[in-house]
């Protein structure tokens, strides 16, 4: 079991555990549509980067304040102790979505490759990563390769459709 898990009961754990993989496939589906969105306009590394990181404290901070206001609508009181642990620990993945597109603009940043074919490469990884992340579920649910794969096509096609959507228009 994970350590930052131990005061999750064990039947819940599954619970936090696929909260979590939602708030980071969600915010993977966002960043495709930001970083798409940059490489068709006329921004610098800093102000990539600088976007890039704004959209993930934005996405953390607007889950964080709704599992709140839904903790304390729902309970008559604010989260704390172990509720509020599990929140910031579901929703903290939704910073890291931030890493490999500032890692490839720090590699623009440092002439390695353009901005633009910075981003595109990070919409593409993060295509590829739903990908996968379909591909195991695929295979967890006992469906054999074939299904698996299905699954991960799946997957990225969403993620594939937003990157048409924001490149058809042109942002």
């Amino acid at each position: 079991m994970d350590d930052r898990l131990a005061d999750v009961p064990p039947d819940a754990e599954a619970g936090v555990l696929a909260d979590r993989l939602k708030e980071r496939i969600y915010a993977t589906i966002t960043m495709i549509a930001v970083v798409v969105g940059l490489s068709f306009g006329e921004v610098g590394a800093l102000g990539a980067v600088a976007t890039v990181l704004t959209t993930a404290v934005g996405l953390w901070l607007a889950a964080f304040v709704a599992d709140q206001q839904a903790h304390r609508t729902v309970h008559r009181h604010l989260a704390t102790g172990r509720e509020l642990r599990r929140m910031l620990y579901v929703s903290s993945p939704l910073l890291s979505c931030a890493a490999g597109p500032s890692v490839l603009i720090a590699l623009a940043a440092l002439d390695v490759l353009t901005l633009h074919a910075a981003l595109l490469a990070a919409a593409g990884v993060c295509v590829v990563s739903l990908f996968l992340w379909g591909c195991v579920g695929g295979l967890r649910m006992g469906g054999g390769i074939l299904a698996a794969l299905v699954a991960g096509l799946a997957d990225a096609a969403i993620g594939v459709a937003v990157a048409l959507v924001k490149a058809a228009a042109g942002h």
